[in-house]
C-alpha cells in the first residue's frame, strides 16, 4: 500500500469510526454565577501560546496531507475556513512530502489559501533537525508540531517499532528552529511524567491530544488482519490530561482530543488550556455540510463561547482558569488517586 492510499484510509476510517465522547468533559461542571457583572461585548477571545498570539482560542488541529488530490482538497477548504474565521491551523504530518516531492502541493496549498494566517507545520518525533527546517520552510510555518503517536505506530501494520531517542531529537529541533515547537499527542493523552520530561527542553507548548475522540488504534485495527484491540481503550481522557500537564509543566497547554462543541472548549480552557484544537468534528462538518455551512458553524461556536464566558463573568480567556469547577466520576477519581487534589478546582477564585 502506498503512503497516499494509507492517508486516504485514515480519512475514511476517521469518518466511519467517529467521535467516542469519552473525553471526561461530561464529568466537569461549572458553578453558576448569578452576578457575573459583565456584558457580552466585554468578552475578548484572543489568546497567547508562548510567542504566538491567536485571535481565536480554537485552532484546526492536524488532519491530513500527502494523499494526493483528495487531501489537497481537504487542506484547501480547511485553510479557507481558518482564514475566514480567524483560527490557526495545523497541517497533517509533512513527512510524506519530504519523501515524495509530488506531495508538497497538498500542504503548500494551505499557505496559498491563507497567506496571513497562523499555520503550524507537523512532523513525527522521528524527524531530524534538517527535516524540521524543511517542513517549516515548506509552509512558511509560524510554528512546528512534533507529534507523538506510539500507540498508532504499534497498531499500524507497517508502523514504527523503535521509539528510542525521541526526547533528544525533540530537544535538538526546539533549540535549532527559529519558530516555536509544540509537542502533541495523537489521541492517547500526555501524562504528567511525559510533561515533566519535556519541561527541560526548549519546546514552547504541549498539546495533550487526549483520549476520547478519534481513535487511531481503532482506525489502524481496521487495517490489520489480527486486531490489537487491547489498545482501543488505551489512553488518558482529554480533561484529565490537561490537568496532568498543568500539574507538571510551566509551559502553555493546548487541549485537543474529542473536543466537539463550545462547552467542551470553555471547560478545557478553564481546566488550564490556552487554546483548544478541533479536528474530527470540523472534518465531518466539512464533508457532510460543505465549506460555507462549516464557516457559519465555527462563527456560531465563537458566539457561544462569548455567551459562556459572559455567564461566568470572564472577559479574557485566562480568567476562565479562576472559575470554580466541580469534578465528578472518573475524572475526579483519576486526579484523586494520582495525588492531584481535584477538590482544589471547586475552591478557585480570582
Amino acid at each position: 500500500m502506498t503512503r497516499a492510499q494509507r492517508k486516504q484510509d485514515h480519512i475514511n476510517y476517521a469518518l466511519s469510526t467517529g467521535q467516542q465522547r469519552l473525553t471526561g468533559f461530561d464529568e466537569v461542571a461549572f458553578v453558576h454565577q448569578s452576578l457575573p457583572n459583565i456584558a457580552v461585548d466585554d468578552v475578548h477571545l484572543s489568546t497567547r501560546i508562548g510567542e504566538l498570539t491567536l485571535s481565536s482560542p480554537i485552532f484546526i488541529n492536524a488532519m491530513t496531507g500527502g494523499g494526493g488530490d483528495s487531501t489537497l482538497k481537504i487542506n484547501e477548504e480547511l485553510s479557507i475556513l481558518a482564514r475566514e474565521t480567524g483560527m490557526a491551523i495545523a497541517s497533517g504530518s509533512q513527512m510524506s512530502a519530504l519523501k515524495e516531492a509530488a506531495e508538497r502541493e497538498t500542504y503548500q496549498i494551505m499557505r496559498r489559501c491563507n497567506p496571513d494566517g497562523v499555520i503550524l507545520g507537523n512532523l513525527g518525533s522521528e524527524a531530524t533537525v534538517q527535516q524540521a527546517r524543511d517542513a517549516v520552510e515548506m509552509l512558511e510555518a509560524d510554528a512546528l508540531q512534533i507529534h507523538l503517536n506510539v500507540i498508532q505506530e504499534l497498531t499500524m501494520p507497517e508502523g514504527d517499532r523503535d521509539f528510542k531517542g525521541a526526547i533528544e531529537r525533540i530537544g535538538l529541533i526546539a533549540e535549532d528552529l527559529s519558530v516555536p515547537v509544540i509537542v502533541k499527542e495523537t489521541g492517547f493523552g500526555i501524562s504528567r511524567e511525559t510533561a515533566a520530561d519535556l519541561e527541560d527542553t526548549s519546546i514552547s507548548a504541549i498539546d495533550v491530544g487526549g483520549f476520547g475522540g478519534t481513535n487511531f488504534s481503532k482506525i489502524e485495527n481496521k487495517r490489520r488482519d489480527r486486531m490489537l484491540d487491547f489498545f482501543d481503550g488505551w489512553g488518558i481522557p482529554t480533561a484529565v490530561s490537561i490537568a496532568e500537564c498543568r500539574t507538571a509543566s510551566t509551559k502553555p497547554v493546548l487541549a485537543s482530543g474529542g473536543i466537539q462543541n463550545s462547552l467542551d472548549i470553555v471547560k478545557s480552557l478553564s481546566l488550564g488550556a490556552s487554546a483548544a484544537g478541533m479536528a474530527g468534528v470540523i472534518l465531518r462538518n466539512l464533508v457532510e455540510k460543505g465549506l460555507e455551512e462549516t464557516i457559519q458553524e465555527v462563527n456560531s461556536i465563537h458566539g457561544d463561547i462569548r455567551f459562556l464566558m459572559c455567564a461566568l463573568g470572564c472577559s479574557r480567556i485566562e480568567d476562565l482558569q479562576y472559575v470554580p469547577l466541580i469534578l465528578s466520576g472518573g475524572v475526579y477519581h483519576w486526579l484523586k488517586v494520582r495525588g492531584m487534589y481535584p477538590d482544589q478546582y471547586s475552591k478557585r477564585k480570582e
